[in-house]
């Protein structure tokens, strides 16, 4: 028997209109029936930045940095602006302290290849969380592999709460760098960023965050949290592919040797040595993604047009909806994400592979991911080979949860008998 269509009433955010902010996303124009809940993947892109990108290619395109033509400084501006825009964005101390990359792994793969042989010998410790991506996951690995420095896992418990006791007794004298997600892309859990900080403080360990999933949908004040390192990817915050931000202290960044290395981040070079300009440009070899950078200035306009705090509200409410409707479906199962989870519910369907419940939601014009979300040992501690992840957007509302539960219903008398 299929699951009853019954709506959980909530009171709606106020001030927040899902279905206006649809229409400055055109992939809704072009897909007028699309349920789009995928976005922990990688967010639409409202019109604004679409529009924004293609004029400044039109009106100001022109390479940055030593110009001596109008056209150039113009470009040099915009791409400036946009780094001060990620700077108020994130609320850190010093512009200088924003490196643009190619997205989170590009970032956090820098701090790994640079601070990392840095400052990690034999014997050191490197502690992540067990809910990880793989990005957060193996360039630490590897880095392991090279100094000889040990991989410690924090456990989440069976709530899928981030268990903060656990990783206390696990941080030692031997701790460097504890590296973890500010929310899990699979589970949607809220890790406590600034007690984990603390702690990591505590034993001399500097702290990375991977904020991919906190940046598009929740205020972020690096100061407030404390971590030496912040990264995200520009596409799940509505902007552009291809563009990504590594915040680092700026101590921390004047410490680390250069990266790649190439034009653009040079102050002198002989044939005997060369000397590296200081951060932020040290780590920004090469011609950088202008245009993107100024898209990813431009989404951060628009999400600050709606507020992130309204943002944040609306897709808790949301969150909690999507649980509800999805738990009260039978053979359904929802992973835990503790009592702090935002935007991300993960579930499965009773004897049903995760990719043919995505097929038979894609036939209801339900878009979702589906499989390890690059988080095989999180999968390999649930004792799944994968889940179904519905991930939520600005552009989503209750009305697109009912279509998802509807779907799911749908699938499960298709395959459970």
């Amino acid at each position: 028997m299929a699951a009853s269509p019954l709506r959980i009433e909530r009171p709606p955010v106020r001030g927040f209109d899902p279905r206006a902010l649809r229409r400055e996303f055109p992939i809704f124009n072009t897909h007028p029936g699309l349920v789009f809940l995928d976005s922990g993947a990688s967010a639409q892109k409202p019109r604004s930045v679409i529009d924004g990108i293609a004029e400044f290619y039109r009106s100001d395109y022109a390479n940055v940095h030593r110009g001596v033509y109008s056209l150039s400084a113009r470009s040099t501006d915009r791409f400036e602006e946009a780094r001060e825009k990620v700077r108020a964005f994130l609320n850190t101390a010093d512009e200088r302290e924003i490196v643009f990359v190619r997205g989170a792994t590009e970032a956090i793969n820098l701090v790994a290849q640079s601070w990392g042989p840095a400052y990690l010998k034999a014997g050191d410790e490197i502690v992540i969380s067990d809910v990880e991506h793989h990005s957060n996951l193996v360039p630490w690995q590897m880095l392991c592999g090279r100094v000889g420095c040990r991989l410690v896992v924090a456990p989440t418990d069976a709530t899928g709460e981030f268990d903060l006791a656990a990783f206390e007794a696990l941080l030692t004298s031997r701790s460097r760098l504890v590296a973890v997600t500010h929310i899990s892309n699979v589970t949607g859990t809220l890790l406590p960023i600034e007690r984990i900080v603390q702690l990591a403080h505590g034993k001399g360990a500097r702290v990375l965050v991977d904020g991919c999933q906190a940046v598009p949908r929740m205020p972020v004040d690096v100061q407030a949290l404390g971590c030496d390192f912040y990264v995200f990817s520009g596409h799940k915050a509505y902007g552009p592919t291809g563009t990504g931000i590594l915040y680092g202290r700026y101590d921390a960044l004047a410490a680390m040797p250069p990266w790649q290395t190439g034009g653009g981040m040079i102050s002198g070079v002989e044939y005997a040595k060369t000397e590296f300009l200081e951060p932020p440009h040290r780590f920004e070899a090469g011609t950088p993604d202008i245009a993107g950078a100024v898209g990813l200035g431009l989404a951060f306009d628009f999400i600050e047009g709606i507020g992130r705090e309204a943002i944040a509200e609306h897709e808790q409410v949301l969150t909690g909806y999507a649980v509800d409707r999805l738990s009260r479906i039978p053979d359904v199962q929802v992973v835990p994400g503790g009592q702090h989870r935002l935007s991300v519910v993960s579930f499965n369907v009773d004897g049903v592979h995760p990719h043919d419940v995505g097929t038979v939601l894609d036939q209801h014009g339900v878009a979702v991911r589906v499989g390890h979300h690059c988080a095989q040992p999180l999968m390999d501690k649930l004792g799944v080979a994968g889940t179904v992840r519905a991930s939520l957007g600005v552009y989503n509302d209750e009305a697109d949860i009912d279509r998802l539960a509807a779907a799911v219903a749908a699938c499960r008398e298709m395959f459970v008998r």
